[in-house]
């Protein structure tokens, strides 16, 4: 799958390549893929984990269903099972933000759904990768309502949570990359971990924002804080590989989620 994701938004035009099939994102136009696309989303958003309608559910019905702790185990399978928990967490964003209304330009709101459409296919293919491995189901997913709103505020703030989301991403699979061991899950990851950086250059591009020097404030672990063993090379030039231990901070800082997060990986 390859994807031509262009920063300039001041061009009439985004193109994104899936396969044979070329998308051009321009101002009022719909992709040749649109009804298909929205089915996805319906398939994968709102009967998955009910993300594209979280910002119209009352708060009563969070409460109806008791939380479940998520737990991760020290080896390939949880490393997977965590990696889906993040992907579960962006596809559910980006289904919510196209239903706030916040995103009022429409090549920003197309390339939105783009992302959130990529983060429905990532979930769907982790779950077919793990197949009855999987330690959680979508609808185990307790959504905070008033994290997720928060998260909602306006367009900016929007943004920054989606480059947040997807620096994060790039972190985890970077950073449990070394542990796996099976050939499968290790060509599972790598696919999806190139994907999220571009997503994440692309939605500093639309903030007008560099994409190859990030910005101090995006990084929320300290060069002290880094594992050396994880980070040997550093510099502009190189990525922060962080913990998964990390990472469950980062996510909930985000206050996105209600489910405890725990086990051997996480500890």
């Amino acid at each position: 799958m390859q994807r031509e994701e262009f920063a300039d938004f001041n061009s009439s035009s985004t193109l994104l390549t899936t396969g044979k099939k070329i998308m051009t994102l321009q101002s009022g136009s719909r992709w040749n893929a649109a009804s298909a696309s929205r089915r996805k989303m319906l398939k994968w958003g709102l009967y998955g984990l009910g993300a594209a309608a979280l910002t119209a559910v009352p708060e009563a019905v969070f409460a109806q269903r008791a939380v479940k702790t998520l737990t991760f185990n020290a080896d390939d399978v949880g490393i997977l099972n965590f990696a889906l928990l993040l992907e579960e967490l962006e596809s559910a964003f980006y289904n919510a933000v196209t239903r706030s209304g916040k995103i009022t330009n429409p090549q920003e709101l197309e390339y939105v759904r783009a992302l959130g459409i990529h983060e429905a296919t990532h979930v769907t293919f982790l779950r077919q990768v793990l197949g009855k491995n999987a330690t959680f189901q979508s609808r185990d997913l307790s959504f905070n309502p008033a994290g997720l709103a928060a998260l909602l505020k306006d367009r900016d703030t929007i943004l920054r949570t989606a480059v947040a989301l997807e620096d994060t991403g790039v972190h985890a699979y970077n950073g449990a990359g070394p542990s796996l061991t099976n050939p499968t899950f290790i060509l599972a990851a790598g696919s999806i971990v190139s994907v999220e950086a571009r997503h994440a250059a692309g939605v500093r591009g639309i903030l007008r924002r560099p994409a190859t020097q990030v910005d101090i404030t995006d990084s929320p672990i300290t060069d002290d804080q880094l594992v050396p063993e994880l980070n040997p090379f550093k510099g502009r030039a190189y990525d922060e590989l962080y913990t998964p231990k990390q990472i469950v901070g980062i996510v909930g800082s985000l206050n996105l989620i209600r489910n405890p997060i725990k086990g051997a990986l996480v500890s």
